[in-house]
């Protein structure tokens, strides 16, 4: 026994049953290597036993077929420069006779075409088949195959053909192992296949030769030539065929290759196409190359040589000599004949006829001597006209389709888009509700913007706290009430995204601020509330404000900008007292209002004496708002004057509000009150129509005939697109100039807003409106609004008039601003001039103008309604 034997007699049973099948398995793989190697040798040995290409590709079949089931088993060669797939042998149960009639461009756009343009193999079963195409982009021609082998043919790296085999029935399924046999015979039969080629085309290049050489004489060469002409005409029309189909160029190319394929045929160095319209009555021109034009334009039928051609129905030589028997005629124009003439044209024109009627005319000429039309070049248009008027209307037709098959494919796709859409959409909605149900538990008790505990689970929790104090007196519990300062600024300037990215930094902030167990909420805007318990004393209370108020204190950042804010606290401290989470909230409100009174960035702790303010405040705001409804203000004008002998330069136009309750109401309280409501784009608005009207009244008034108004309004007017547009629109419906309407706006409501109302203000002054520079030095006193501004007057802060003759600073103040405003051209107005000391004072300074008591007593008018 030799060692071999020894192992396997060492083997189980067991080992032995499991050991054959891979013996056998190996010994097949050894045949098949072998059957391979044999099929090789076979097809080496074509290479010089087989004459034809035919009997090669036949013998090739079988070869595969020794392989596999090959029923259906076609070979391609393909030639790109001529874009031109050869179908070499094909041999197909279903397809074999329509595969004559696919055209090139659907053979590249198939399975055969794909392997073609990408040297790729390609293996399709019907498992596959819809995601192959679907990667792939391939168009499935004829019958759909059960599976599908197709291998590219490759002359090094060159791919210049396929190999495919297929099955069109279940019972007939390949496997790896044939895609691997096809591969590889795929590999070897090229060379095969150049060889037997080559001996053919020498085979026939030694025939041709020796026929060339038995007919060589005159007759034959004269019959050649003649045949090569109709060959030319014949690939002619191919073309024209062709490009009817072709939707690859636009319709200018497709009209030039047309002007190509006649140039071939006959002498056509000018060429144009005309067409007729749709009425019949113009010609238009889709294409012209001509040496002397460039183009041509639409016209009305008249007397040239294209309507000759129309009228008529019949391609015609046109030469000077028949030119001018057709002008005796009465068919042309003599300004044609005398054109034609002057350049010596030769002139062929054509029909263009579809359905036994003229569209329109194809015509050729030549200018100058040397080249002259004949008959048979006549003969040649005629011909080829009528293919082109058929390829341009097939060209017309696929166009036409083209589009309708795009906007049928826009719509089925449009369609499907949403069907699925809204598959998806069902598919989602139980998981949404599920969500949505979640989510309204969450939301009903959160803040959206921050995620803080909103104003219902804060009540909820107060109310728990008031209920505790009265059953454990010794328990502690207090309400912090925060505002922020400066949240409407933001809003305005900033717009509302960064108003809410504010109030999220501020919810972030105040979370840091409180202790952990207390409860921290947002009652909605820019109202916050911290419910604190389990504290020892106020003093911990206190520092819980004292950190909120740092903490906002803090500059922000928003859109790229440093903004400032802060916060103003009112603090409740719970008693048995209380009854619901309303009167602690009221109490807490009000302590924080009169933290915002005494200058805000503070906390005050409520008393009873902030609750009867807080009450008196309230019915002030209703008796403002109830004003402002019945239109119940007075108006004053104070004269603004020339300080040398005190004429009107104009009249500023105020408020005044005396209230039987209250009295009379400062102006700057007056203005506060309506800012805390809200109200002063409505305030701005109803001094402005009570101007306008008062100005429509003076119109037509002798006595006041060419005077002007001065209104004061608010910034937060020009940050209003559609307030300013409605501005300009009822000053241009009234019968006076805008020029008589001035607008006052206060230095010191401009600061950090100039890039927001500075577009506002310049589209006022193009409209032709004055503008005034309001307190100047309240603010900044930035020369910036004096040089970039285009404002026409400045009026000084009344407390420099106030205060410059005992104070050098404030004067050297007044006599720069004078010097500044001369050399720009600005008018200075002193504002609060009270006694004729100061009056004198301010003329010897070079102020020309100003305002105050001394300088002319206040009118006190019935405000005059712009509606009546």
């Amino acid at each position: 026994m030799n060692k071999d034997d020894t192992v396997i007699g060492e083997l189980s049973e067991q080992e032995l049953r499991e050991l054959i099948p891979q013996l056998q398995n190996l010994t097949d793989k050894y045949k098949r290597a072998e059957k391979i190697q044999k099929a090789l040798f076979e097809i080496s040995e074509l290479a010089s036993s087989v004459s034809s290409l035919d009997r090669l590709y036949k013998a090739v079949h079988g070869i595969v077929s020794d392989f596999m089931n090959a029923d259906n088993f076609y070979v391609a060669f393909f030639d790109p420069t001529d874009k031109n797939v050869d179908f070499a042998y094909f041999v197909d149960e279903l397809d074999e006779e329509v595969i004559s009639l696919v055209p090139y461009e659907r053979i590249m756009d198939g399975i055969t075409g794909y392997i073609l343009k990408n040297g790729k193999s390609l293996v399709i079963t019907k498992e596959n088949t819809e995601s192959v195409l679907e990667q792939t982009g391939i168009q499935m021609l004829g019958t759909p195959p059960v599976d599908l082998i197709g291998v590219p043919l490759k002359r090094n790296a060159e791919v210049i053909g396929a190999m495919v085999v297929q099955s069109y029935n279940d019972d007939v399924r390949y496997s790896p192992d044939d895609f691997e046999v096809l591969s590889f015979i795929s590999q070897h039969i090229v060379t095969t296949v150049d060889r037997v080629k080559s001996r053919e085309v020498t085979e026939r290049t030694i025939r041709d030769r020796t026929k060339q050489l038995r007919s060589i004489n005159d007759d034959l060469q004269e019959e050649i030539l003649e045949r090569q002409k109709i060959e030319s005409l014949q690939t002619a029309l191919f073309e024209i065929s062709e490009l009817s189909v072709s939707l690859d160029d636009d319709i200018p190319r497709f009209y030039s290759k047309l002007h190509e394929v006649l140039a071939r045929l006959i002498s056509a160095p000018n060429c144009f196409v005309a067409v007729l319209t749709k009425d019949k009555d113009k010609l238009t021109f889709p294409y012209l190359s001509d040496e002397l034009h460039d183009s041509v334009d639409e016209r009305p039928l008249g007397l040239g040589l294209t309507e000759y051609i129309i009228r008529h129905g019949e391609a015609s030589l046109i030469d000077n000599s028949k030119i001018l028997s057709l002008v005796e005629e009465g068919e042309v124009d003599v300004t044609v004949a005398q054109n034609m003439m002057e350049h010596n044209n030769s002139w062929l024109g054509a029909p263009l006829i579809i359905d036994g009627e003229v569209q329109g005319v194809i015509a050729v000429q030549t200018y100058g001597k040397l080249e002259k039309y004949t008959q048979k070049d006549l003969e040649i248009l005629r011909f080829v006209s009528h293919h082109i008027a058929v390829a341009m209307e097939r060209r017309r037709s696929a166009e036409a389709l083209k589009e309708y098959n795009l906007q049928l494919t826009n719509k089925v796709q449009e369609r499907t888009e949403e069907l699925n859409q809204t598959n998806e959409y069902l598919k989602k909605q139980i998981e949404q509700r599920k969500e949505i149900e979640l989510k309204l538990i969450h939301d009903a008790h959160h803040d959206a913007l921050t995620d803080l505990p909103n104003r219902v689970m804060f009540n909820s929790r107060l109310e728990l706290a008031i209920a505790n104090k009265k059953r454990h007196t010794e328990n502690k519990f207090a309400v912090l009430f925060i505002d922020l300062d400066r949240f409407k600024v933001i809003n305005d300037t900033l717009g509302h995204h960064a108003g809410d990215e504010f109030l999220v930094e501020v919810s972030q902030r105040i979370l840091l601020c409180k202790r952990g167990h207390d409860l921290l909420a947002r009652l909605g805007g820019d109202e916050f509330v911290i419910l604190l318990d389990n504290f020892e004393d106020i003093k911990a209370v206190e520092e819980v404000a004292s950190r909120v108020i740092n903490s906002v204190s803090i500059p922000f950042m928003l859109d790229g900008k440093e903004m400032f804010s802060g916060a103003s606290i009112g603090i409740t401290h719970l008693d048995d007292n209380y009854m619901s989470a309303d009167e602690v909230l009221r109490d807490a409100d009000a302590a924080m209002y009169h933290a915002k009174s005494l200058g805000r960035g503070r906390y005050v702790t409520f008393d009873k004496s902030m609750r009867e303010k807080l009450l008196g405040d309230i019915q002030l705001e209703s008796e403002f708002r109830r004003t402002l409804r019945e239109k119940g203000f007075d108006c004053i004008l104070q004269p603004v004057v020339k300080l040398e002998d005190e004429s009107v330069l104009y009249f500023e136009c105020t408020l005044q509000w005396h209230n039987e309750s209250f009295g009379k109401i400062n102006r700057e309280q007056f203005w506060q009150i309506a800012e805390q409501c809200g109200l002063t784009l409505e305030l701005n608005q109803f001094l402005l129509d009570g101007a306008i009207g008062l100005l429509g009244q003076w119109h037509n008034d002798a006595e006041h005939a060419g005077q002007r108004i001065g209104v004061s309004l608010s910034v937060e007017h020009l940050m209003k697109k559609d307030l300013v547009d409605e501005l300009i629109a009822n000053v241009k419906e009234s019968a006076f100039d805008t020029e008589k309407l001035l607008l006052e706006f206060s230095e010191s409501a401009l600061s950090n807003r100039s890039q927001y109302i500075l577009p506002s203000i310049k589209k006022l002054k193009r409209h032709g409106f004055g503008l005034i520079l309001d307190n100047f030095g309240s603010g900044t006193a930035s020369l910036n609004y004096l040089f970039s501004y285009p404002f026409d007057f400045v009026k000084i802060d009344e407390r420099f008039i106030q205060s410059f003759t005992r104070s050098e600073k404030n004067l050297r103040f007044i006599e720069s601003v004078i010097l500044v405003a001369e050399k720009v051209g600005l008018i200075v107005i002193a504002e609060g001039v009270s006694s004729k000391s100061k009056l004198e004072s301010l003329k010897g300074l070079g102020c020309e103008y100003g305002q105050g008591d001394i300088l002319g007593s206040t009118i006190l008018l019935d405000f005059v309604d712009d509606d009546s």
